[in-house]
């Protein structure tokens, strides 16, 4: 079982974070109707003949 004052410290370290985090400015982005992931693959794309690249030099 924790001492008492260890047990304090963490719900003081908790509330700390709990302000820091609400204090910190969030930038709200617009959200769509409809998320492109639900609406499909595109009719002339085939996902069979899909290719990926990778940029190393990024």
């Amino acid at each position: 079982m924790l001492d008492a004052f260890i047990i304090e410290e963490l719900k003081r370290r908790e509330e700390e974070r709990r302000r820091r985090d609400q204090d910190r400015p969030v930038a709200e982005l617009p959200m769509e109707d409809t998320p492109p992931e639900a609406e499909g693959p595109a009719k002339d794309e085939d996902p069979a003949s899909s290719v990926v690249i990778i940029d190393y030099g990024a």
